[in-house]
């Protein structure tokens, strides 16, 4: 173990500029770190030390620091003396707080300090001038200072995985940022004042609160990627036709009924996931976006496609499973789609129940044809209802269609049939599965060639009654 003795000539090495130690075992960073005083790079993630030296902050030409994965959960105090860092990764290390001089590294273009359990950020964090990148996701915020509003440098923000109640509206004053990421928070309203973001170009909110969008979203004309979905979105502002450069759109499992009609002004729009809302229509507009790709608005409430969606002539896949579809517009037929999800589109259930009797316990249920599932004690109704195929002769292609004169395999009780309960109660046979349906048509299809051949012909009478007999017996 080099860190175990303080005389280890490594540490002698004083012109090294760049050391690599990650994913060791190491157990302890020895206090000789600051012979180093020409490092400039130092990784040590992914390791087993729990503290720093206070003589770290001796490696005044330090820059890049990652102390990513070890079980840290405090910094130095000195550490913030360290003025030449420009970027510090700290994830994952079990981090509580940060030294209250953390604004002191005045250089940093770089803080990560993803998974911690960072439970608030020191006010002067907000010195941090040059900042461009901060990510204090997956720890344990409950509100920012209202100074995070002076980082105007900062590029990229992930929040994502707090518990974040609310944004400041001065966070509205970072008109450098292109990328925020507020999801996994508890929010349910973004301020208005996150139209001044000006360069935004992701915007991620997804698993919130939110009940509504600012309008000012409209004033985002750079803005490329909106997540919004797993909130509680029930509308949309009408200003969302002004983000002109949106390519990508995902509003699932919202509460939406309805969409703007400014969404055909979208002509960039290339990817829009609408899928579990609660929409009852499609605005016909929606054929101006002339770039959509894919278009998925499963498990919602429509009842028809607007024709106007053959304009968007880029569209390939296209899902509208789940919803309560009579028909697709013939103008479809138009585009080039390599993709089509149609499946559970029936506007009411396909069986209707009715309600019956328990005769064991007594209590009211639901029933219907299909219940119960078990085989019957002979085969009476299947040969009945083959029989009643073969001498009713409808064997022809419309078979399906005369459902009217199928054989019923339930009945009522008749009042003089042998019953202990006094109540009538329903007499069930099993329902044949459709597959068995089609191959007892074929079979008496068969039958009645067969009878169809024989007729006229008195010495084979005996020979086609047996053949009927051995058939409707097997089936």
């Amino acid at each position: 173990d080099w860190s175990a003795c303080s005389a280890n000539p490594f540490f002698n090495l004083t012109k090294l500029r760049k050391l690599g130690l990650s994913d060791n075992e190491i157990q302890r960073l020895p206090g000789d770190i600051a012979n180093f005083n020409q490092l400039v790079e130092l990784d040590i993630s992914r390791n087993d030390i729990m503290e720093l030296p206070e003589s770290i902050s001796y490696c005044k030409t330090l820059q890049v620091a990652d102390f990513s994965g070890n079980p840290l959960t405090r910094l130095p105090e000195s550490f913030p003396e360290l003025r030449n860092l420009t970027c510090l990764s700290i994830n994952d290390i079990s981090l509580q707080s940060l030294p209250d001089n953390i604004g002191n590294l005045s250089n940093l273009v770089s803080l990560e300090l993803r998974e911690n359990l960072l439970t608030y950020l020191p006010e002067s964090l907000s010195q941090l001038h040059k900042l461009e990148e901060l990510d204090v996701g997956s720890n344990e915020l409950y509100n920012l200072p209202e100074t995070i509003g002076c980082l105007v440098s900062l590029k990229d923000l992930w929040l994502d995985g707090n518990q974040l109640s609310e944004i400041p509206p001065e966070l509205g004053s970072m008109r450098s940022l292109t990328c925020l990421d507020v999801s996994e928070n508890k929010l349910e309203r973004l301020p208005e004042e996150m139209g001044n973001l000006l360069s935004l170009t992701d915007l991620l909110v997804s698993q919130n609160l939110i009940d509504v969008l600012p309008e000012g979203l409209g004033k985002l004309r750079l803005l490329s990627i909106l997540k919004a979905d797993q909130n509680r979105l029930v509308q949309l502002p009408e200003s969302i036709g002004n983000c002109e450069s949106l390519t990508e759109l995902v509003l699932t499992e919202n509460q939406l009924v309805n969409l703007p009609r400014s969404m055909g002004k979208l002509k960039k729009l290339s990817n829009f996931n609408c899928d579990r809302n609660r929409l009852t229509s499609l605005p016909k507009e929606i054929g101006g976006c002339c770039s959509l790709n894919v278009l998925c608005v499963r498990e919602n409430r429509l009842a028809r496609i607007p024709p106007e969606l053959s304009q968007a002539t880029e569209l390939h896949v296209l899902d509208v499973s789940g919803n309560r579809l009579l028909y697709l517009p013939l103008t479809l037929t138009s585009l080039r789609l390599k993709a089509l999800w149609l499946s559970e589109n029936q506007s009411q259930p396909l069986l209707t129940f009715q309600t019956d009797v328990d005769p064991e316990s007594g209590e009211k249920v639901l029933t219907c044809v299909l219940l119960p599932q078990q085989p019957c004690s002979d085969n009476l109704a299947r040969c009945g209802a083959l029989e009643s195929l073969v001498e009713s002769g409808m064997l022809d292609d419309t078979w399906d269609d005369k459902a009217t004169n199928r054989m019923s395999t339930i009945r009522f009780m008749e009042e003089d049939d042998d019953e202990d309960d006094e109540e009538r109660t329903l007499l069930r046979r099993a329902t044949p599965h459709p597959g068995e349906l089609k191959n007892m048509k074929k079979v008496a299809e068969s039958i009645r060639k067969d009878m169809n051949a024989a007729k006229g012909l008195d010495s084979n009478k005996n020979e086609v009654n047996n053949a009927v007999d051995r058939v409707t017996t097997s089936v």
